[in-house]
């Protein structure tokens, strides 16, 4: 063993006391400010007690950590510490301190639900709530009840300490004071990083939303007096470490929010930051998460300023409006991710996600939507795991994908095409083609191409057909012959996008959906037979003087005939809609809905009206999403949106420029998520 190499923190006099209370009491929060070294001396010391593992939100993080922990301690990487992500590991039987990604923990509870491995389990960086981290801590605080000898610790640096102190049946809160490095904050709202480089000196820490947007600004500092080193979950192992490693010359690391938290980028002295992030969000009008640009949280903003001031004073430029308000705390995933997995999981465990004791439990539409899913796609049955359930929870993947590569009898192009979306890999063009998904297989990251291979039985089947067994719930049917516009089995309307190379056939199934105002863009899509599509539905309705009889798939008329009529209908009389005639307002007032011949239903309502709805109402037997469209004062339409969420965290903000000049008798506020909804002006 080396000699251990650890210059002193603040976090140092705690230690020995918070590895002797959670000897005695076994649950404890710590509260510690970026830089404190909580993350880096708490766990290692707490390996006295036995096999610890300690949970982080990040791949590039879990690696990080463990290395910078092996460093200090004198340790090697795969004896004393190791790691386990996703699709790697590094660690062994003699491993005392194993840094995971939460979603092993997960894993790991499956096959050992008392957890009998490990002595300490260590959540660092709660504050992030990642789905994972929320389902691990409760399935830990299970086994910890269930066990005498398992104690758990919560780390965070910004957290409602209270709450989780309650969870863990009043957890001792040790809230550790740490002199932090001032910080000089300043603002420049529209710059550019360019332009906000000349303020700086050392090396400089740039935060933005994603790859696509790193790759960007890479190109407009070509030429600058520097290292542009890229960081983000997408690049391998080597390219991350580079950025991480201190450099000969001075450097600027363009990032996404992977540096935000617990990773110790050498030699920062100044951030930049755009306030921008991109977030997985569930987009119930699709099904499905996307990933959306929003503004950070304030929080969020303080933790990325906070990366400047580890050693020594830094400097913090905000590329926005020093007025701008942002939210106070990040959104917990769970209130805003798809919860397939996560329910798979506490079915397999043995729960029932209705009734399972969460830190916070998730809307019950959602759970209802992931049961839903889960039971289309064979993985339960009657709220238990079923054989095929259990082989989907042998892939790291979304349950989808597993579906896919299980549905095609492990075949290599399968393989290729679940790898391909798990990393969200994107389609730039394809051919006329039966399947987009094809035009991505040779972009699939190789090292979990790789790793999947080993997990499955290697063999061949229909993989089109496998496609769609995985996404049974995104079909899709064109409204006309070769056309691009789709009525999906949701009952919405879409697009397919001018990049997709499927040009033939009825029926489709929508791979990757983005919104895009009044419907969703279908941006990859894949071709399905129509004697694949099962009814999902059996209804008898009339129509006009008719009765007619219809096998559905969701909102698809897959078949109808007529049956009989009845008495005839006084003359332009119109059949009344299924479903009501109007919708309750947030302000109060109630709007006329409006039934289309699309199946669409449109509410025209002043935007005031709104503020603070996020989740878009759904009306009539199908559950149609209401498409609005927003009124300005005068009432015309500034926005059609099925996606309110999207719209008052990114269109509304450039919309309240436009017309407060030209209504300044109307409230425009600032946060519309916390102003009161009202029909009237300011002053009556």
């Amino acid at each position: 063993m080396r000699s251990m190499v650890q210059s002193p923190l603040p976090v140092d006099a705690y230690v020995d006391e918070i590895v002797a209370h959670a000897a005695r009491e076994r649950f404890a929060v710590v509260v510690a400010p970026p830089g404190s070294g909580k993350t880096t001396r708490i766990p290692p010391a707490l390996t006295s007690l036995g096999a610890t593992i300690l949970l982080q939100p990040r791949r590039v993080a879990a690696r990080a950590l463990a290395r910078r922990i092996a460093f200090e301690r004198g340790w090697t990487i795969g004896e004393e510490i190791g790691w386990q992500i996703r699709f790697e590991r590094r660690f062994s039987a003699r491993t005392k301190l194993l840094v995971a990604t939460e979603g092993i923990l997960t894993a790991r509870l499956q096959s050992d639900p008392l957890l009998s491995d490990f002595r300490v389990v260590v959540l660092d960086e709660f504050h992030e709530r990642s789905i994972h981290a929320d389902v691990a801590l409760a399935l830990a605080k299970q086994a910890a009840d269930s066990r005498d000898d398992l104690s758990i610790i919560v780390m965070s640096a910004t957290i409602d300490a209270a709450a989780v102190s309650r969870y863990l049946h009043d957890a001792r809160v040790f809230d550790i004071e740490a002199r932090r490095f001032p910080i000089d904050i300043r603002y420049r709202a529209n710059a550019t990083i360019r332009e906000a480089l000349g303020d700086t000196h050392g090396d400089v820490l740039c935060f933005l939303p994603g790859a696509r947007e790193i790759e960007r600004a890479r190109g407009e500092l070509a030429g600058i007096d520097a290292l542009v080193l890229p960081l983000h979950g997408q690049l391998d192992v080597d390219e991350q470490e580079r950025a991480l490693a201190p450099a000969s010359r001075r450097k600027v690391i363009l990032a996404t929010n992977v540096a935000e938290t617990s990773l110790t980028v050498e030699g920062v002295t100044d951030v930049i930051d755009t306030g921008l992030q991109k977030i997985l969000r569930f987009d119930p009008e699709s099904g499905v998460d996307h990933l959306v640009t929003e503004r950070v949280s304030l929080d969020s903003a303080d933790q990325r300023a906070g990366r400047a001031g580890r050693t020594a004073p830094g400097r913090a430029i905000r590329l926005w409006d020093s007025r701008d308000i942002l939210r106070p705390h990040r959104e917990p995933e769970i209130r805003r991710v798809d919860l397939a997995s996560a329910v798979l999981d506490l079915i397999a465990w043995g729960g029932d996600p209705r009734t399972f004791d969460w830190f916070e439990a998730p809307p019950p539409d959602r759970l209802d939507a992931a049961i839903d899913l889960l039971t289309q796609l064979g993985a339960i049955e009657n709220m238990k795991l079923t054989k095929l359930g259990d082989e989907i929870r042998r892939y790291p993947l979304h349950p989808r994908l597993a579906r896919l590569i299980l549905a095609a009898n492990g075949d290599e192009r399968a393989i290729a095409i679940a790898a391909a979306l798990s990393e969200g890999v994107r389609l730039t063009r394809s051919e006329t083609t039966d399947s987009d998904a094809f035009a991505i297989a040779d972009q699939a990251p190789r090292e979990i191409v790789r790793e999947l291979k080993r997990l499955a039985k290697l063999g061949k089947g229909d993989v089109l057909k496998a496609i769609f067994l995985a996404y049974p719930d995104r079909v899709a049917q064109r409204r006309e012959a070769r056309s691009e516009r789709l009525l999906l089995a949701s009952g919405s309307g879409a697009t397919l996008a001018r990049e997709s190379g499927v040009r033939e056939g009825e029926f489709l199934v929508a791979l990757e959906l983005a919104g895009t105002g009044g419907e969703a863009l279908v941006r990859m899509a894949s071709r399905v037979e129509r004697e694949w599509l099962t009814p999902t539905v059996r209804e008898t309705v009339t129509v006009g003087t008719k009765i007619v009889e219809r096998a559905m798939y969701g909102a698809i008329v897959l078949h109808e005939q007529t049956v009989g009529t009845v008495a005839s209908a006084p003359k332009p009389q119109k059949a009344r809609p299924e479903g009501p005639e109007s919708i309750d307002l947030p302000s109060g007032r109630r709007a006329k809905l409006e039934y289309r011949e699309d199946g669409s239903i449109f509410a025209a309502v002043k935007l005031q009206e709104l503020f603070g709805l996020a989740e878009t109402p759904r009306v009539g037997p199908r559950q149609t999403p209401v498409t609005f469209e927003l009124l300005a004062p005068n009432g015309r339409p500034v926005q059609v949106t099925r996606d309110l969420r999207s719209f008052w965290n990114n269109a509304y903000q450039q919309i309240r420029k436009e017309l407060r000049a030209r209504y300044p008798k109307h409230p425009w506020p600032e946060d519309p998520w916390s102003a009161t909804p009202t029909h009237r002006t300011k002053r009556r």
